[in-house]
């Protein structure tokens, strides 16, 4: 048994090297709640977590600030409301944040470039 404890507390996938990037991939943050959400839930509950986004990190109630939607019936339109205010588009290497590039990123079905395929992450909604 302490075999399967030595494997469990091992990465599964061994990061590369490179720099790390700072801030949560939205697809991490979008997984936090259970759905449907308020605007305003979502940022009492994330809103200092910094995401990462095409143009730097920013923290997420400063993103969505800026959105018009009150309430978040899917993961899915949530994704799709954050990535209209962030863009879409490579995430730059950075210095490391306190939320940095993980395991569970490796894990995830994010790409290289933080997003995730958001067809496959609703499929069970």
């Amino acid at each position: 048994m302490a075999d399967d404890d030595e494997e469990a507390a091992e990465p599964a996938v061994e990061l590369g090297p490179g720099a790390p990037v700072e801030g949560a991939p939205i697809a991490r943050v979008a997984s936090r709640f259970t759905w449907g959400i308020q605007r305003s839930e979502i940022v009492r509950r994330d809103g200092e977590t910094t995401i990462r986004t095409p143009t730097g990190p920013r923290r997420l109630a400063d993103v969505l600030a800026h959105c018009d939607v009150p309430y978040f019936e899917s993961r899915r339109e949530f994704v799709e409301t954050v990535r209209e205010q962030i863009g879409d588009g490579p995430v730059p290497a950075g210095a490391a944040g306190d939320e940095t590039a993980t395991d569970a990123d490796a894990e995830s079905d994010d790409g290289a470039d933080g997003t995730a395929d958001a067809e496959s992450d609703d499929a069970g909604e």
